[in-house]
Order: structure tokens, then C-alpha cells, then sequence
């Protein structure tokens, strides 16, 4: 006998509210700890990128004279919007059990989450100026790096790699400041915009850039220095990942490798494990790299 529409509406209803059939994919909501929105976080980027780069990114009819009012709205704005977001971003977390279990009231643990978040937002703005001055110096690497370019305002408003960097300096003092979740959904959010994928864990100096930008991948132990430059397709990867006793990654160890300054990467290398590649070599493309290369040293498909 065949099944009507109704009764195959609910057996397939019942199976997706089957606890088993969601474990691991579901996430309760706690009333007064919303998840993270991913509207907001594009909000929070799009205000930091007006704040770095005036007149590029938000109001474009912005002057000297009026530069100081359309910041100060935007970083009020980028406060109150980052604060909350922190906060969504602790339901990730076992902060407030761990305030429970410390004998406070339900009302109290979230009192003190908001506190924290409110203190983690505030330390991000004040490292607002600090970060203009880091992507000034990346927006002069890619200028530098590509004699295409005509003028640093083609950089800011064109070139995937500002967008990126932008994401992902925030979001690595994001990191810093011990914020979860957030970070990483700010860095994916560059990926789907521009295709570089870089985690927010990973260190990178001043003078950065990547010319074009799709398919590179940074993972989170890398360390990079100054004036360092890659191109496409580039990956900066583990070659490996060390178990446990019971067969699963061992987290947060370093397995990235370490570009020192003046490095040039050119397309499509792959440069795997913790290994460290010199002060000033050159890697060329289309390799696969596991172990050191000296400073200076400069390697190519015929080595």
C-alpha cells in the first residue's frame, strides 16, 4: 500500500528530530546566548574596512573635514555590534557552566560574560590605529609587488588580498584576545569572498602581500615575516598529523612552516611540515617542499 504524502512527511520528521540522527549537528539555544550572525560579522567588517580605509569602504563622499565625525559613528557603531557578536560567539563555550559551577546565579554568569565581552571589543578598538598602520604597509607590498597597479587606491578598492589581510588581521587580534569563534568565521568569510584561506592562528610580519590571491592556503602554526611575497595556488601546509593514543590528531601543535624575511614564494608551491625556509629564498613554482632551505638559497624544478 502505498504511503500518503502526509505520512511520509511525519516518518521523515520524526527521523530528523531523532536525538541520535542529530548528534554532534545540533546546538541548543540558551535564552539570552544567541549564535554568532554571520549579517552582523559582515557588518563589523565592512565598519573596520571604512575605519582602516576612508572614503574607500562605506561613505564614499567623506573629507577632511568630516573624516573625524563618519569615524567616530562607524567605531561606536563597530563597538556596540562587536560586543554583542563576542558574547554570541561564548555559547560556543563553557564559560558560563564554569561561572555556574563557581556558584553563580544564571543571571550573574551571563552578567560576567557580557562584561568580558565588553572588555575584549573595547581592547580590539583600541588596536584600531596599529592596525591601519600594519595594512598600510601590505597595501604598499602589493603596490610594490605588481607593476599593473597605478595607484594605491586600485590596491585598496581591487586587490582580494587587501580584503583579505583586512579579515584576517582582525581577526587574529580577535584570537589574541581569546574571543572564540568568531575569529574563524571572519577568515572564512574571506575565503568565500576572494578564495585565500588563511587561519587566524597563523603570525604574519609587516610588508605582505599575495599576487592574485586564489588558491593559497595558510594554515594556523605558520609564522611569516617581513616583506615576504606569494603567489597563487600557493600552500603553506601540514605534511602530516601526529595521533593520540586513540587515533585522532593531536591539536594545536606546530606543523606549519616558517617563512623568514624577504621569502618569495611563486605559484603553486607546496611548502609542508615545520620546516623553515631562509631569509631571502626563492621557491619556485609548481614544487613540493619538506624540508629547510637556507637563506638566499633560490630553488627551482631543475633541483
Amino acid at each position: 500500500m502505498h504511503k500518503t504524502l502526509a505520512e511520509i512527511l511525519t516518518k521523515t520528521v520524526d527521523e530528523l528530530s531523532s536525538p541520535e540522527s542529530y548528534k554532534d549537528l545540533y546546538h541548543e539555544h540558551n535564552e539570552g546566548a544567541p549564535l554568532p550572525s554571520a549579517e552582523v560579522l559582515q557588518q563589523i567588517i565592512d565598519l573596520v574596512r571604512a575605519i582602516i580605509f576612508p572614503g574607500y569602504y562605506g561613505n564614499s563622499s567623506i573629507d577632511k573635514c568630516t573624516v573625524k565625525y563618519h569615524i567616530g559613528v562607524a567605531v561606536e557603531q563597530l563597538f556596540s555590534l562587536l560586543s554583542s557578536q563576542i558574547e554570541a560567539g561564548y555559547s560556543f563555550t563553557n564559560l558560563e557552566a564554569e561561572f555556574a559551577d563557581a556558584a553563580y546565579s544564571a543571571q550573574a554568569a551571563r552578567n560576567e560574560i557580557q562584561r568580558i565581552s565588553i572588555e575584549s571589543a573595547t581592547k580590539f578598538i583600541a588596536k584600531l590605529p596599529e592596525l591601519r598602520r600594519v595594512l598600510a604597509t601590505d597595501v604598499v607590498a602589493a603596490f610594490n609587488g605588481d607593476p599593473a597597479a597605478k595607484n594605491y587606491g586600485e590596491i585598496i578598492c581591487c586587490y582580494p588580498i587587501i580584503k583579505t589581510l583586512t579579515n584576517y588581521r582582525v581577526a587574529h587580534e580577535l584570537l589574541n584576545l581569546g574571543v572564540p569563534l568568531i575569529p574563524r568565521i571572519l577568515t572564512e568569510m574571506a575565503h568565500s569572498e576572494t578564495g585565500i584561506d588563511i587561519h587566524p592562528g597563523a603570525q604574519i610580519g609587516e610588508y605582505f602581500t599575495i599576487d592574485h590571491g586564489t588558491g593559497v592556503v595558510i594554515g594556523e602554526t605558520c609564522i611569516i615575516g617581513n616583506n615576504v611575497k606569494l603567489y597563487q595556488g600557493v600552500t603553506l601546509g601540514a605534511k602530516s598529523f601526529p595521533l593520540d593514543e586513540n587515533g585522532n590528531p593531536i591539536k594545536g601543535i606546530p606543523r606549519h612552516p616558517v617563512l623568514e624575511d624577504d621569502v618569495i614564494v611563486y605559484s603553486n608551491a607546496s611548502i609542508l611540515g615545520r620546516i623553515t625556509i631562509g631569509k631571502g629564498a626563492t621557491i619556485g613554482g609548481n614544487i613540493w617542499i619538506t624540508h629547510d632551505v637556507p637563506a638566499g638559497e633560490s630553488i627551482t624544478q631543475k633541483h
